[in-house]
């Protein structure tokens, strides 16, 4: 299976509590919510094909916990997620999670890395991680990701966790699709390209054809 990773950012990175004040307070965060103000068809319709594509969800005990606790309580018949995100497999990579009862749901315990490319061999179109920030940084340092997703929210909110954050090498990537939508949301699909590649600059005929 590819491991895609799904993520809403703000213009300085920032992936914490996008979808309320509330969602995500750790290390004394108080600036969530700033996603939901540039919600629109555009970013709905996106959203929901990407989800399409999904065979399983690949989450972090934090963002699993807030998840389990919140979508089953969705009651709207025409919310284009609920349904899907209720009943796809779960998968949540922890070593501190007591109990999980967001079914169909596998806990994954031991190092990340090993559980998650065993899990990756295995057939199938997509595991999709949505939030889960640390696993993702770990994810992708260890080039385990294979298609990266971001939703880029017009707003710089200044302080809390950052997304693209890990200590290994550099990673290549290559922008697949991009759309902007009507509120300014920017949608990028990226895939893994290896090591990102460097050069020096030798001015810009380099770059324009003679």
């Amino acid at each position: 299976m590819r491991i895609a990773l799904t993520a809403f950012v703000t213009l300085d990175g920032v992936s914490q509590g996008p979808g309320s004040p509330t969602e995500d307070t750790s290390d004394g965060f108080t600036r969530g919510g700033w996603l939901v103000p540039h919600l629109d068809e555009t970013f709905v319709r996106r959203a929901s094909d990407w989800l399409d594509l999904a065979d399983g969800l690949l989450l972090g005990r934090r963002t699993y916990e807030a998840f389990a606790r919140d979508w089953p309580a969705i009651t709207d018949p025409d919310d284009p997620f609920t349904e899907r995100m209720n009943s796809l497999p779960k998968y949540v990579v922890t070593n501190t999670l007591a109990e999980a009862d967001w079914h169909p749901v596998t806990v994954l315990r031991g190092d990340p890395v090993r559980t998650v490319g065993e899990l990756k061999a295995r057939p199938g179109r997509e595991l999709q991680v949505h939030g889960s920030a640390r696993l993702g940084n770990a994810l992708l340092a260890a080039g385990l990701v294979d298609a990266l997703r971001l939703v880029v929210a017009p707003v710089v909110v200044g302080s809390g966790r950052r997304l693209l954050d890990h200590p290994s090498a550099p990673t290549g990537l290559r922008l697949v699709h991009h759309e902007v939508t009507a509120t300014g949301l920017v949608l990028l699909e990226y895939e893994a390209a290896g090591a990102a590649q460097a050069a020096e600059y030798e001015g810009v005929t380099a770059f324009v054809p003679s």
